[in-house]
């Protein structure tokens, strides 16, 4: 009788269904497209791109599938992943792809633990199971890894990391510790600045927590700092790459420019409408090859800065579009459920609504509740949409931090079942020390 429970919240049965599901949705999907397809297309992107250039020793150049000199478009990690595939596998092979698939699927797997881990901490191993148990299933989850070849599935990872190591940080005096936090921190802003967002209030919230838990006197001041700047200095290696290409301080990336003017330009601007639209990626590409990336990016920046100020009311707009896309997948949700005729499309959609909803309830019930863990949870989920309000957006973006979503979710519903099993005692998710 109690093999079923037990089963249930295994760590390593969630891991292996985790795997399963995605390893089965990219076999399904994989054996849809001619192999031609797999080694050509999907590679067509920065990442690929720029894997590729470093593969066949040209250096970290290249973004766009042409000869266009170095770049820092990306930050390095993941394009140099990529290129570690190719160099084993082949330079945009069917087999490069498919092993770059298997490496998302195991990031995917391996963001279980911290998931789990932190749900522990949160509300034991029912909540914790939960949490775990949604993100093994969670349609978007599973098709991710396979429909993008990007740092998605590893951000995700990252960022779940990052968040169980900031609760085990709150607890420990140990310099070695603090040291590693900001390795992690290091490796994630190389791989996806934008989760740099919730750096300040993790690392506050750490050192904050460190010092309640009475351990003021073991822990030496310099601790946060030491995390702080381990972080920085990571990125230093890359930042006077960068100088010495571009003879400019280029920190992370170089792509800021050119983000913001995709998502704001004359093409929003309602009473100029016209066909063809005056802004097109090609046109831009063109722009990007014969000005070079920094003229380039100065100029998409300026053009968008002089958008904004121009249209004050369809910036508005737009940022109000580009949050609900953000969480929901689409500016007009209902519209789109309305209009798609599959029942599997239509419950993806239902999904990918539903878990932002039940985390926002699960933040609600933290809040009240006033855990101290709500500062950490809610870090991630506050912050770091905030450059994608401002630029543009997808719902793949979002998926760093759905693994965060499903903890919130799992506590909205921990918190339900407990109002409606024991209404007499209702206990919600018990205060953190």
């Amino acid at each position: 009788m109690l093999f079923a429970p037990r089963a249930a919240t295994s760590l390593l049965l969630i891991m292996a269904v985790t795997a399963v599901a995605r390893i089965a949705f990219a076999w399904e999907e994989g054996r849809k497209i001619p192999r031609e397809e797999l080694s050509a297309a999907v590679f067509q992107t920065e990442a690929g791109s720029i894997g590729r250039s470093l593969a066949l020793g040209k250096g970290f150049s290249s973004p766009y599938a042409r000869e266009t000199g170095p770049t820092a478009i990306l930050p390095p990690v993941y394009p140099l992943i990529v290129a570690g595939v190719f160099k084993i596998f082949g330079i945009a092979t069917a087999n490069a792809f498919r092993a770059l698939v298997f490496l998302n699927i195991l990031f995917a797997t391996l963001t279980c633990v911290p998931l789990y881990r932190v749900g522990e901490r949160l509300g034991g191993a029912g909540l914790a199971s939960g949490a775990a148990w949604l993100w093994a299933v969670f349609p978007n989850g599973v098709m991710i890894p396979f429909e993008w070849i990007w740092e998605t599935s590893l951000s995700a990872l990252l960022a779940s990391v990052l968040l169980w190591f900031t609760l085990k940080l709150a607890s420990s005096a140990r310099t070695r510790d603090w040291a590693l936090y900001g390795l992690l921190w290091g490796l994630a802003l190389m791989t996806n600045p934008a989760l740099g967002a919730a750096l300040p209030v993790l690392l506050g919230w750490a050192a904050w927590g460190a010092w309640r838990a009475q351990r003021s006197a073991m822990l030496r001041p310099g601790a946060p700092a030491l995390a702080l700047a381990v972080a920085i200095l990571c990125c230093v290696p890359w930042t006077i790459r960068n100088f010495t290409r571009f003879h400019r301080f280029v920190p992370l990336r170089s792509g800021f420019g050119f983000e913001l003017y995709i998502g704001n330009n004359e093409n929003y601007d309602d009473r100029r409408v016209v066909w063809p639209p005056p802004v097109t990626y090609q046109r831009e590409l063109v722009r990007y090859i014969h000005m070079g990336e920094m003229p380039f990016m100065d100029e998409e920046k300026r053009k968008a800065f002089a958008f904004i100020a121009a249209h004050p009311r369809v910036t508005c707009i737009l940022i109000g579009k580009r949050v609900i896309e953000f969480w929901l997948g689409t500016a007009a949700p209902i519209a789109a459920f309305e209009t798609h005729e599959s029942v599997l499309d239509r419950f993806v959609l239902l999904c990918n609504g539903l878990l932002p909803a039940l985390a926002v309830f699960g933040a609600v019930v933290l809040l009240l509740r006033r855990l101290e863990l709500a500062v950490p949870l809610l870090a991630f989920p506050a912050l770091y949409p905030l450059i994608y309000y401002l630029t543009h957006t997808s719902l793949r973006y979002r998926h760093a931090i759905d693994p965060n979503l499903c903890l919130l979710a799992a506590a909205a519903v921990a918190g339900m079942a407990k109002l409606a099993w024991r209404p007499e005692r209702a206990v919600l998710p018990q205060r953190v020390a």
